[in-house]
């Protein structure tokens, strides 16, 4: 058994880490036909088959077995041969395959991370299988309960692992543990402040908790958006926000409406003469002056003491999604009826008050179900 890191495997093992898999098992295929007792070379052969476009668990499995039969002790060997096994569609094999390395490495922390993370998935699997593909509730509680012990063992081994915590905050979710997985969420965010999903999950808590209006939901996702560029989880979140943003520019729309028919006096109001129509130039130029008020104040200098990141995100989304699109093409109808209604020197109300009405119930009547729409 080869004791020392053959210079061939190690150059293998820089080749996986950066995605050559190919040329790695090129290279581990000359090395084991040198030396077949190889137990490293073995096991990165078998890695590299668990990887790449093409994953090919029989290979990593026959690979994993051969270095087993070299020293069925060895924890690497038997840590790959659990990821080949899953693999292989032998799943529920990888507990045993597991409970072995914890048991020849109670000291090391990855055997008690690894099956925990997949403790509770094994549990439900087994559940599925005995209750004819309907899993229960209790038996992936129990495994998850037990997956909760394994993972702090592996925390108090070893305080600084990120994969660990990372497990401990899949299982608290799991678990509906509140203060756990806001717990593992700041361990996570120690050891990496760039953390794409930790970062996510905390600028959606505050992004959606009650009162929080879009422009701060918006600022949050950009905020933890500078910090993980690219994440998609935050961008999506970012969308979201600038969505609720747009939103609002069809109430400014309304109010305007609103203001138009006040200006015209388009409904009866008992005790009070209506005015005489057509209303005179002055007035209808008048009536303009609340509208263009709402709009500066409600929308130019709102927009504009945007962060410039959320402005950008803004235009990008009217190119990129439908229902922003939909959402200022309500509006501008919205606003055309309220235009019409004021600046045409109409001498009855009958059609501004068709205007009225085609303006109104189209939006109304879509705002509810395009709450939850970004595309």
């Amino acid at each position: 058994m080869t004791k020392t890191l053959h210079p061939a495997v190690e150059r293998a093992g820089l080749l996986i880490d950066l995605k050559r898999y190919e040329e790695a098992r090129e290279l581990l295929s000359r090395r084991l036909a040198e030396d077949p007792d190889d137990i490293r070379a073995w096991v990165r052969l078998a890695r590299s088959h668990l990887f790449g476009d093409e994953k090919d668990g029989a290979k990593a499995l026959e690979a994993t077995e051969r270095a087993l039969a070299l020293n069925a002790e060895d924890t690497g060997a038997l840590t790959m041969h659990a990821h080949a096994l899953r693999a292989s569609g032998r799943f529920p094999e990888t507990e045993g395959v597991l409970r072995e390395v914890i048991r020849l490495a109670p000291g090391h922390w990855h055997g008690y991370a690894l099956l925990a993370d997949w403790l509770w998935r094994i549990a439900l699997v087994r559940s599925g299988q005995a209750n004819g593909g309907q899993a229960r509730r209790e038996d992936m509680e129990t495994g998850l309960r037990e997956s909760d012990e394994l993972v702090r063992e592996a925390i108090r081994l070893s305080p600084e692992e990120l994969y660990a915590y990372e497990v401990a905050l899949l299982i608290a979710d799991m678990l509906g543990d509140r203060a756990a997985a806001d717990q593992w969420e700041g361990a996570i965010l120690r050891i990496d402040p760039q953390h794409e999903e930790a970062l996510s999950r905390r600028a959606r808590k505050a992004a959606t908790a009650p009162g929080v209006m879009a422009k701060e939901a918006a600022t949050l996702y950009a905020d933890a958006l500078s910090s993980a560029p690219g994440s998609a989880l935050m961008q999506s979140g970012l969308d979201h926000a600038s969505y609720r943003l747009l939103r609002g520019v069809r109430w400014l729309a309304l109010l305007c409406l609103v203001f138009a028919a006040l200006g015209i006096d388009l409904f009866a109001t008992e005790g009070e003469t209506q005015r005489e129509l057509p209303l005179v130039l002055g007035q209808r130029l008048w009536d303009l002056v609340p509208m263009a008020v709402v709009w500066v104040l409600g929308a130019l200098l709102r927009y504009r003491r945007l962060r410039a990141g959320i402005q950008v995100n803004l235009r990008s989304l009217i190119r990129r999604r439908t229902w922003p699109r939909i959402v200022l093409g309500q509006a501008a109808w919205v606003m055309l009826c309220a235009l019409s209604i004021t600046q045409i020197p109409w001498t009855e109300r009958t059609v501004p008050l068709v205007l009225f009405w085609a303006g109104l119930v189209p939006v109304v009547a879509t705002m509810w179900f395009d709450r939850r729409k970004t595309g």
